[in-house]
């Protein structure tokens, strides 16, 4: 509960810092201009963002043999982006949630591990096919600087590490055992400058590596099969790009489709590789940036990415402490 207080006063200051590079005045006549009805569409969209979060989970569930309904998933993924939030692992929150879930309905747990890892890498890498267009048209603008680039290398080492571990651990338990229990083994040597010992187990490490080539050995489904939860997760980033688009809508701001994906991409990127949860601050802060890069009014980019940051952090922040919460009630 204390970080969810922190998350809401780290926001609110990037508000006020917001606010205060803008006209005060320019930015009521913007709200003044609100469609309901379009920030009621963007929630609809949200919902159907949920659904579709669960049948990517469910084809790559499916992959490994294991066969589990969507509605059931999609609350499981709901209650895993709340975990990811309030206890920021890198993802490890979420996959931890799902192996629990399936050990306490029988599914094999190492199975469910590898699931949702590879949700992850997938997930990511259906984000690089939009990143790729968002840059192009940012370089087509003349609007491509260094942050951007970095970042996007950042995620495209991030994607690599990934599936550099998840092929390890589909090609031999033992040399992913090895690689992990030394890093496990670098990490403790550095934390045991600052008095700290055992910090990380190199034990565990083995284990777990035994648990994701456990969870590959059902895989029998050919490596094209990968391509359906791809294009189920670019169908979630184009959901969310239909959110901004309402965002623009509800305050009549002119847009085009490059601004949409460009404006997106950005948001995005900055999200994954934000050093806090779900780029709570960061993303208020560049996300205006880069849609006034864009042509858009300064006041009119601010009170845009407010209300695409309620819909697409804040509801299913509040969505996913409800899934959490129901969770909990069933065991």
């Amino acid at each position: 509960m204390k970080k969810i207080f922190v998350i809401i006063i780290l926001f609110l200051g990037v508000i006020v810092v917001a606010l205060s590079f803008s006209e005060l005045e320019t930015i009521l006549l913007t709200l003044q201009k609100a469609h309901l009805g379009y920030f009621l569409l963007s929630i609809l969209i949200q919902i159907i963002w949920f659904i579709t979060t669960g049948r990517m989970y469910q084809s790559i569930f499916h992959l490994l043999g294991i066969h589990d309904n969507v509605l059931t998933l999609t609350r499981i993924a709901t209650a895993a982006t709340f975990i990811n939030i309030v206890a920021p692992t890198g993802g490890a929150g979420g996959v931890a949630l799902f192996a629990s879930e399936a050990r306490r309905r029988g599914h094999p747990t190492g199975k469910a591990t590898v699931a949702a890892a590879l949700f992850l890498l997938l997930d990511q890498a259906a984000f690089l096919v939009i990143l790729a267009v968002g840059l192009f048209i940012l370089f087509r603008r003349n609007d491509l600087n260094a942050g951007e680039i970095s970042a996007s290398l950042f995620l495209f080492v991030i994607a690599v590490g990934y599936a550099f571990i998840l092929y390890l651990g589909y090609r031999s338990a033992e040399r992913l055992g090895n690689f992990l229990a030394k890093i496990a083994r670098g990490i403790n040597q550095i934390v045991k400058f600052f008095g700290k010992e055992n910090y990380l187990s190199e034990a565990r490490a083995h284990e777990f590596a035994h648990e994701i080539a456990n969870g590959f050995s059902g895989l029998t489904e050919k490596p094209s099969s990968l391509i359906r939860p791809i294009l189920w997760g670019i169908l979630d980033k184009g959901l969310l790009m239909l959110i901004l688009i309402c965002s623009f809508m509800s305050f009549e701001v002119p847009f085009s489709a490059g601004t949409i994906i460009a404006g997106f991409s950005m948001a995005y990127l900055f999200l994954i590789v934000s050093p806090t949860p779900s780029g709570i601050g960061i993303v208020e802060g560049i996300m205006p940036i880069a849609l006034t890069s864009l042509n858009v009014n300064w006041s009119q980019a601010v009170v845009i990415t407010l209300i695409y940051r309620a819909v697409t952090f804040w509801f299913p922040l509040a969505v996913g402490a409800w899934a959490f919460r129901t969770l909990n009630q069933d065991s």
